[in-house]
């Protein structure tokens, strides 16, 4: 099911958010494994950017982190973001950190005080690649070799997700995994921008800003005046979140299963056929 919701004005009563006139940005909440509902997503998306290219705009869509852990696809959902910039028929791609992709990170550089990364969705991830996660007792060498093993079978996913951006800014909208410190907004500091770690919610508001976030996952988008949260807690909820801002605001699910398929690739199409871009990664 992809249909969209809510145009204009958000149920909160917020402002229709303006980019500059030739933009148009969509905003993929956090993914946490589930490819299936990305896969769709993407494509409703990208269906959407082609319907509307007559007026000119420069599209983008922006993922605002979180790809991997607690959903059954993480390696899917990878393979998936690091094609999408060979894809003609897609907008150009711009992918944030998040919190679990620094925490992944963490590991493989020191097993060791980063395996907190195990308790909250780095078993599903090391799952995804045919690997075996560590008992919850595990300490040393067996953390170690477990972070060896996970650096051999991610590859080039390992650089992808150590290059990724922690924000991106275009006029006065910032886009950050989760949210930015109210009282630094320009500045770089990954404990806010990543793990959310300021004022940022309790202020509701960064001045002179409008900030596109996820990481706070709810029912439903979150819109006020100052900031959109895009999380739908996909995992979990079975919905995936994309944010249109062009003159206006508007929003698409991708709405599944609250758990994933076990065969990625074989979402039909809307009249029941395969699409034809975006096959399923090998």
């Amino acid at each position: 099911m992809l249909n969209w919701l809510r145009k204009g004005k958000g149920a909160s009563g917020a402002p229709d958010w303006v980019l500059p006139v030739d933009e148009r940005i969509y905003a993929i909440g956090d993914v946490h494994g589930r490819y299936d509902l990305l896969r769709d997503l993407v494509l409703r998306v990208v269906e959407d950017h082609q319907r509307r290219a007559s007026d000119g705009r420069y599209s983008r869509i922006v993922f605002m982190g979180d790809y991997i852990d607690r959903g059954p696809q993480s390696r899917e959902v990878l393979a998936l973001l690091m094609a999408l910039k060979d894809e003609p028929a897609c907008p150009p791609v711009i992918c944030l950190k998040g919190n679990h992709e620094a925490a992944l990170l963490g590991f493989i550089d020191d097993p060791e005080r980063g395996r907190r990364w195990l308790r909250f969705g780095g078993i599903q991830t090391l799952e995804s690649y045919g690997l075996t996660a560590p008992g919850s007792d595990a300490e040393g060498a067996e953390l170690e070799e477990t972070a060896l093993a996970l650096r051999a079978a991610m590859g080039a996913q390992k650089d992808f997700l150590r290059d990724l951006p922690v924000a991106w800014r275009t006029g006065s909208l910032i886009f950050a995994h989760a949210g930015v410190d109210p009282r630094d907004p320009g500045g770089e500091d990954e404990e806010a921008l990543l793990w959310g770690r300021s004022r940022f919610l309790k202020k509701g508001r960064v001045d002179g800003y409008q900030v596109v976030h996820g990481h706070y996952d709810a029912a439903e988008p979150v819109v006020t005046p100052g900031r959109i949260c895009v999380d739908t807690g996909a995992y979990y909820s079975g919905r995936l979140t994309a944010l249109r801002l062009d003159g206006g605001h508007a929003f698409v699910q991708a709405v599944g299963l609250g758990v994933a398929s076990d065969a990625p690739g074989e979402t039909p199409g809307d009249d029941g056929s395969e699409r034809p871009i975006l096959r399923a990664p090998a």
